[in-house]
């Protein structure tokens, strides 16, 4: 795949350099760049192609392309559409939600590799000449004069067997926007201080061929006291598995086999082709999670975006889809100012605005995420799970919750979770200027 990136040219200074190549600095790139403003996104890979990433593109994020102009042509590019989210219980087959009424343009979830969005949001950025990519490009620190950001610490070439080794460059700007994740070493490096609420849960990533005969439901499995939710990526399935915080030592000792019959318990249908898509446990990754956020997201010279700003659960997949409503209020926000011509004194009394903005949506998001990991997911990793002799006697299956019976019996519920996850709180409109 080509990516259409480059290495970092001689040192520039742009009006903004965005660290982390990810969705929000991609879109934050792309809308900047449209609006006139001489942009650098810094990726610390050579590419996108990193497997187990966020996956699916959202309602909400659709909707921002159609205001773009460009839904139909990312519609172009491999993807998976999902109308409906379904799920067993014990076996038993629900909907839990309905995408087709939501009040959008696209009325559906897509599933496709993040790597396919990102290197589309590139495409579309660079044909823009105020945009430029660097790959190969890490931020490892920030550059200050008197108490305010006015640049960033790159290293160079790391990653690249002809770059001729690593090299430490500094580059400046009005504006640095840290969109590098979790583990922020740009957050770190400003030492803004962040609330954690922890996560009793992990969750282990795996991908399993998809064969004939095979559901085409994308939902999750719940039986035996596990959890599995399996996406289907047309000729494979990527699944997660939930675990106990700190669970997957316990589950490594007892051997790769034991965890194929816990996978086989949930999901019968996966059972034949275990042995050889998990043949050992470097084909299964972990995804340590973890819920926090910035208690303030900026300082002179430094706005913080996404998961830098706020660790989101996996529950729902929203992480995305709150990263990119960042990236376009956080460019509704700035990029008239920073394509005119905005003093830093100026660019920084508008910071604090986008946390303003976007706390509330990220606080009711992260307190929903937390109240379904301790009341729906808890709950079911608690129980022990069945015996060979239990599965196989006539013992009655478990109730299915009330939540679940009520979707089932009542199909206008399903817009509900649907609007939840597709368009979340206070989604976010494109205002920012095209020049």
């Amino acid at each position: 795949m080509d990516t259409h990136t480059t290495a970092a040219p001689v040192p520039t200074s742009p009006r903004c350099c965005i660290a982390g190549g990810g969705p929000a600095g991609m879109v934050l790139g792309l809308l900047l760049a449209r609006a006139g403003v001489p942009v650098v996104v810094l990726e610390k890979h050579l590419d996108f192609l990193r497997d187990f990433r966020g996956d699916t593109v959202h309602p909400s994020t659709l909707e921002v392309l159609h205001e773009l102009g460009l839904l139909d042509a990312f519609l172009q590019r491999p993807h998976n559409r999902i109308e409906e989210l379904r799920g067993t219980y014990e076996g038993r087959s629900v909907t839990i939600a309905d995408f087709r009424r939501l009040p959008t343009h696209a009325r559906f979830l897509v599933l496709m590799p993040q790597w396919e969005f990102l290197d589309f949001m590139c495409d579309e950025a660079r044909r823009y000449p105020s945009f430029e990519l660097w790959t190969d490009a890490e931020a490892t620190g920030l550059l200050q004069d008197n108490g305010r950001v006015n640049g960033v610490k790159v290293r160079v070439g790391a990653r690249s067997p002809d770059s001729g080794g690593p090299k430490d460059i500094e580059l400046h700007a009005s504006l640095i926007v840290a969109a590098d994740g979790r583990h922020s070493t740009l957050r770190d490096a400003a030492a803004l201080p962040h609330i954690s609420y922890g996560a009793p849960i992990d969750v282990l990533w795996m991908r399993i061929p998809k064969l004939p005969g095979d559901p085409e439901a994308t939902g999750g499995h719940i039986a035996a006291g596990r959890l599995l939710v399996t996406l289907n990526r047309g000729d494979y399935w990527q699944c997660a598995f939930v675990i106990r915080k700190g669970g997957r030592v316990e589950l490594q000792s007892r051997g790769i086999a034991a965890f194929h019959a816990e996978i086989a318990r949930i999901a019968p249908f996966f059972a034949t082709r275990l042995p050889e898509a998990l043949p050992d446990w470097e084909a299964v990754k972990l995804l340590e999670v973890s819920v926090d956020r910035l208690e303030s997201w900026s300082c002179p010279g430094l706005l913080c975006i996404g998961d830098a700003a706020h660790a989101m659960s996996p529950v729902g997949g929203v992480g995305i889809n709150l990263a990119v409503q960042d990236a376009v209020a956080a460019a509704n926000l700035l990029a008239a100012s920073l394509a005119g011509s905005a003093t830093d004194k100026e660019i920084d009394t508008l910071l604090p605005q986008l946390q303003r903005r976007r706390e509330w949506p990220v606080r009711v998001t992260q307190a929903a995420q937390r109240l379904v990991q301790d009341r729906v997911l808890m709950p079911v990793l608690s129980r022990k799970a069945a015996t060979a002799a239990a599965a196989s006697s006539s013992i009655a299956p478990r109730p299915m919750p009330l939540a679940l019976r009520l979707l089932g019996r009542w199909p206008w519920l399903r817009t509900l979770p649907a609007r939840a996850v597709g368009i979340g709180v206070r989604p976010e409109h494109v205002q920012s200027p095209r020049k």
